[in-house]
């Protein structure tokens, strides 16, 4: 098979679907690898480390995308390149559909067979390829959160874990998933007072376990998350339901009712956000203020650490890449349910029912 890997064009996104490891095991398994041209240096690998181990470098994304039988990329395809996706192209990336109608619309007019990161299971049902980067977006919630409360960011001008004689912050953090649990593992590093919230009593139990002594875990319900989001100086939305767009959980009226200067960074934004007052926003342009409220929201927050990002996800889904580029999607799908559960579309059959949902008979 002939395996590609373009130069993502997502604002501020410098992450690479494969790495030039990635590209020496794919080439030995047979395979071939096309790699547009400085793919890889916003993760810092250069062409020649490529060429290196038998990669050909293709100027154009054009004849990148025409060539290639699969893709292999992190990001949603943007609006262009879903003009050279090709009927039957196997394309492996995160989609999010449940985010975008446009997308998925494109996407199915398109033909392509979607594969993707974010709903493709293991044996325990867990999901393998998005735990990297939830695991990423959960640490870098606090270290931006933290930014976003310095005065000349609009914030409130606190200092996230406080001085002797100052009390540190109050941050709420709404799930205790991957990346809850990582956000909140690091705010309470940085000295702060957290509170983690779940509908999940099993998982809470198991956070009051192993967290600091700084967290706190409370059951997540309306009038809980209306009374720490009224203290908090930070909430980190951190919910996720595999596919699906994220609940809301945060209302305006809540919004309305938080601290002057108050942060929130609403992680799940490329899911649709669990704040009603989110809208997606960019590395270049990152926030926005509603009700006195900074809001942060980022829907690649990874892809400004390129490097680590890059080989933490390609750590994770090299090993699918090959399998999916050795056995094509209907033997991928035959591997597992898990594997199946990442085949989204299917030459223009959208067979994902959370993202149908999402759009309730909008797609026709």
């Amino acid at each position: 098979m002939i395996v590609g890997a373009p130069r993502e064009t997502k604002p501020d996104e410098y992450r690479v679907g494969i790495m030039p490891v990635g590209a020496e095991l794919l080439i030995a398994d047979g395979h071939s690898v096309l790699v547009e041209s400085g793919a890889g240096c916003g993760s810092g690998f250069d062409d020649s480390e490529y060429t290196s181990v038998g990669a050909e470098i293709v100027d154009t994304a054009g004849e990148l995308f025409r060539r290639s039988e699969m893709l292999v990329k992190v990001k949603e395809p943007q609006s262009f390149e879903i003009e050279m996706l090709q009927d039957g192209q196997v394309v492996f990336t995160y989609f999010h559909f449940a985010s975008s109608i446009d997308l998925t619309r494109a996407c199915l007019s398109a033909g392509i067979e979607a594969v993707a990161y974010e709903t493709l299971q293991d044996a325990s049902g867990r999901l393998p390829l998005l735990t990297p980067m939830s695991e990423v977006a959960g640490k870098m919630a606090v270290q931006e959160g933290a930014k976003c409360l310095e005065k000349p960011m609009m914030g409130r001008g606190i200092l996230l874990g406080g001085v002797p004689g100052v009390k540190p912050a109050t941050v709420l953090v709404l799930g205790a998933g991957v990346v809850g649990s990582n956000a909140a593992r690091m705010a309470a590093g940085f000295g702060a007072n957290v509170v983690l919230m779940d509908i999940n009593l099993d998982r809470l139990r198991y956070m009051s376990e192993v967290m600091p002594a700084n967290v706190t875990t409370i059951h997540c319900d309306p009038h809980s998350v209306a009374e720490y989001s009224s203290t908090a100086d930070l909430v980190i939305g951190a919910v996720l339901i595999p596919g699906a767009l994220a609940p809301r959980l945060l209302t305006a009226q809540m919004v309305s009712g938080m601290k002057p200067g108050s942060v929130i960074v609403d992680v799940c934004i490329d899911q649709g956000g669990c704040v009603e007052t989110s809208r997606p926003t960019t590395h270049g342009d990152p926030t926005f203020v509603v009700d006195g409220v900074v809001h942060y929201c980022v829907g690649n927050m990874p892809g400004a650490v390129g490097r680590t990002s890059s080989q933490a996800l390609c750590n994770a889904t090299l090993p699918y890449a090959r399998q999916l580029a050795a056995l094509g999607v209907d033997d991928f799908a035959a591997q597992s349910p898990g594997h199946a559960e990442a085949i989204n579309m299917r030459r223009g059959e959208l067979l994902n029912a959370a993202v149908g949902e999402a759009f309730d008979g909008e797609l026709g």
